[in-house]
């Protein structure tokens, strides 16, 4: 292991230990209170259905109330409990069910009294502003607070708890009973005196006593804690792996542009740089943590694939695309797919392998290695159970459940996500569809095929010399603009989630004498503008699925879907809101 390496693995370790980000979380806590303010035209069971709480029975009430009606310009204390929401931060995703009057101001000045607010329900849903159907669900997602041990371990209950223009620092620590130094050390940068801040104030139990912070909860602020010469360290050690890593990639770069020019490249052969690859887990809920492992693809000989899979025999056949075969094998004691293309789909060989040895997640298909002899071959890893074409259309196959359909979307859109906005340079994948979803033994997920892929700048669009794609899945820009933006892989994604839905393919042979195949987005989108849009949504399911759906679950999907399929990209949501909208389905 050279020094780069051992610089980032270093580096990822210390900061994972001693460094947690602020905006990131592994577990919440039981409980949370959120500060409702009660105006006069609302009531409690009001409050009770916006919020989905048993607040009518709840202990934790700053006042005791009537329980229709409430004093004016009063506040209560809303249970709920605080999550770790995809890994990212600690909220509370409450689901509510518009009305004709509702928009995003309105929800969330008035039915969630600005415990939320608009950027956060535009961000966490995937509506736009204007375009809010009539029976939407929305996604409510309300911040909270675990505690922080940094600051003090006598507190673990938190209330989150939406400023006032009458209120100030000392006023609400006075109300509270709490050092306005307390509160301003829970908050930091918070404006007490701004009027529409968030704050997290510490709160009471049933008991009237404040809880101390668990050992299970979750706190920031360790950063602080730091001594100076260790924070110095950190600075320099970061500094110097930021710069060797620049100095690295660029070279990477300028290695794989010499190569793509090369007129012989079984003579230069790609070669894996010095930079090392970061394999993570990224933000599956299940494990609750990143798996930090080291690897490089490996070149192999053309001689050691061929014994492999028996010169290439027919048997050892697993699959064929657009740009060559793919071969089972047994590799070095694992399991592998091998996939062979021809010499001239170079530009496809190279634009797969750079994405590949740079982007490492669990729902992408692992790289393991290549070989540049006589053809061009990339070996993956093998994923046992096909890819999701074959699941939602084979007869061989055993009908995917409803709660594996949301599973597999949720894995899908977590590598679409991971490439489009977590990697150090931006890709769009250009080719979704379900053959290139991947489903291994334990039914989770992995993007796969990434040899039509294209780096964008973030923020950019880019025109590429052809239209790369399938057919059914291109979004219209294509035809009219020919431009493409992470926006399109978002198009192809919301046809697979038709697919999951419906089981039918992209394009569908109709009984329309006027028109003989139609896409697969255009029977959804005839649906939801009927008057009462069910009976035609439950026309379009999987028969295979029978009735066995939470038809509630199932039209919050389709709707997610008909918002990825928008004609204009600017409405289509990002892959970020795809994540957590899908979240809150599983």
């Amino acid at each position: 292991m050279n020094l780069i390496l051992w610089l980032e693995l270093g580096i990822l370790l210390l900061f994972s230990v001693c460094c947690p980000i602020e905006s990131k979380c592994t577990k919440g806590c039981d409980l949370a209170l959120a500060s409702y303010y009660v105006r006069p035209s609302t009531n409690l069971t009001f409050i009770a259905n916006a919020l989905r709480s048993e607040i009518l029975q709840s202990p934790y009430q700053i006042i005791e109330c009537n329980k229709n009606r409430h004093p004016a310009s009063n506040r209560i204390n809303v249970p709920f409990p605080c999550d770790c929401i995809a890994g990212e931060f600690l909220g509370h995703v409450f689901h509510y069910n518009i009305t004709p009057s509702d928009t995003y101001d309105v929800i969330a000045e008035y039915r969630y009294s600005n415990l939320t607010s608009v950027p956060w329900l535009e961000r966490f849903n995937f509506y736009a502003g204007s375009m809010i159907p009539e029976d939407a669900v929305i996604n409510v997602t309300v911040n909270c607070s675990c505690g922080d041990s940094s600051v003090s371990k006598d507190y673990g209950l938190f209330i989150t708890y939406p400023l006032r223009p009458e209120d100030g620092l000392s006023s609400i620590a006075s109300q509270f009973n709490i050092s306005a130094d307390l509160l301003q050390r829970y908050n930091v940068g918070a404006n007490f005196s701004a009027g529409n801040d968030l704050v997290y104030i510490p709160g009471k139990d049933e008991k009237n006593s404040y809880r101390p912070l668990s050992s299970r909860t979750i706190g920031f602020g360790v950063v602080a804690g730091l001594s100076t010469a260790t924070t110095v360290a950190v600075v320099f050690l970061l500094a110097v792996c930021i710069y060797v890593r620049f100095y690295t990639r660029k070279k990477a770069k300028e290695a794989i542009l010499l190569k793509k020019t090369s007129p012989d490249l079984s003579t230069n052969a790609p070669r894996s740089n010095s930079d090392g690859l970061v394999e993570s887990t990224g933000l599956a809920p299940s494990s609750g943590s990143t798996i930090i492992t080291l690897k490089k693809p490996v070149e192999f000989s053309y001689k050691e694939l061929a014994q492999a899979t028996d010169n290439f025999n027919v048997a050892n056949k697993i699959g064929k695309g657009g740009f060559g075969s793919v071969y089972y094998a047994e590799l070095r004691g694992e399991k592998v797919a091998i996939k062979k293309m021809d010499m001239k789909a170079s530009t496809e060989f190279l634009a797969e392998l750079k994405v590949l040895v740079r982007v490492h997640h669990i729902n992408l298909v692992r790289l393991i290695g290549y070989c540049v002899e006589r053809s061009l071959f990339l070996v993956y890893e093998y994923i046992e159970n096909g890819n999701l074409s074959q699941h939602l259309r084979g007869s061989d196959r055993d009908p995917l459940s409803w709660s594996t359909r949301v599973q597999i979307a949720l894995d899908s859109a977590r590598g679409l996500e991971y490439i489009h906005e977590r990697t150090y340079d931006h890709y769009v994948h250009c080719d979704i569809k379900p053959e290139n979803i991947l489903i291994d033994k334990s039914f989770q997920a992995k993007v796969g095929d990434f040899g039509l892929t294209k780096f964008v700048e973030v923020g950019s669009a880019l025109r590429p010399a052809r239209l790369v794609g399938t057919f059914g899945y291109m979004p219209p820009e294509y035809g009219e603009s020919g431009t493409i933006s992470p926006k399109a892989d978002v198009y192809a994604f919301g046809i697979v989630l038709y697919e999951l839905i419906s089981g039918k393919e992209a394009i569908v042979e109709t009984n329309d004498s006027s028109l003989q195949f139609r896409g697969l987005y255009a029977l959804f989108d005839k649906a939801f503008k009927q008057p009462d849009p069910r009976e035609d949504i439950r026309k379009l399911v999987d028969p295979r699925l029978g009735d066995r759906y939470p038809f509630d679950a199932l039209k919050r999907m389709a709707q997610l879907a008909w918002a990825c399929t928008q004609d204009d990209p600017q409405l289509r949501p990002s892959m970020e809101s795809v994540v957590l909208a899908l979240t809150t389905l599983s």
